[in-house]
């Protein structure tokens, strides 16, 4: 039996003249997320656990390198955990916008693959 290897999925968005890049990479149990302005680079890094399903209480995170961009990392790590219920990775790099004004297109870019994602494992079934 072959087994599954890990998908990946590239994504972009261009919103006032500003680029934005997604790498997605999931993984059995866990995802990693590159989110970058203008061309494809690691920035501030977080780490985000899913809780298991009997417990309460916030999905914990933490930053692995970097603090420029520590708030949005942590905020997109946590928000794919407790999406795909898996550990996530994500990265953050800005180069000309703050981290505020980037912060909703991230997400926007984030939903498309995430959607993305979905598609291809509901095609994969076909």
């Amino acid at each position: 039996m072959e087994q599954e290897r890990a998908n990946v999925i590239k994504e972009e968005l261009i919103e006032k003249d500003n680029h934005f890049l997604a790498v997605y990479v999931e993984a059995k149990n866990s995802c990693l997320i590159l989110l970058s302005e203008r061309e494809d680079k690691l920035g501030t890094m977080a780490i985000a656990v899913p809780k298991p399903k009997d417990l309460l209480g916030p999905i914990s995170s933490s930053l692995l390198v970097g603090d420029k961009f520590a708030i949005s990392a942590r905020l997109f790590a946590e928000h794919v955990a407790a999406k795909k219920g898996k550990i996530a990775v994500v990265s953050v790099y800005l180069e000309r916008l703050t981290e505020l004004q980037a912060q909703a297109y991230f997400m926007k870019l984030l939903e498309k693959v995430l959607q993305a994602e979905t598609k291809a494992k509901e095609t994969e079934k076909i």
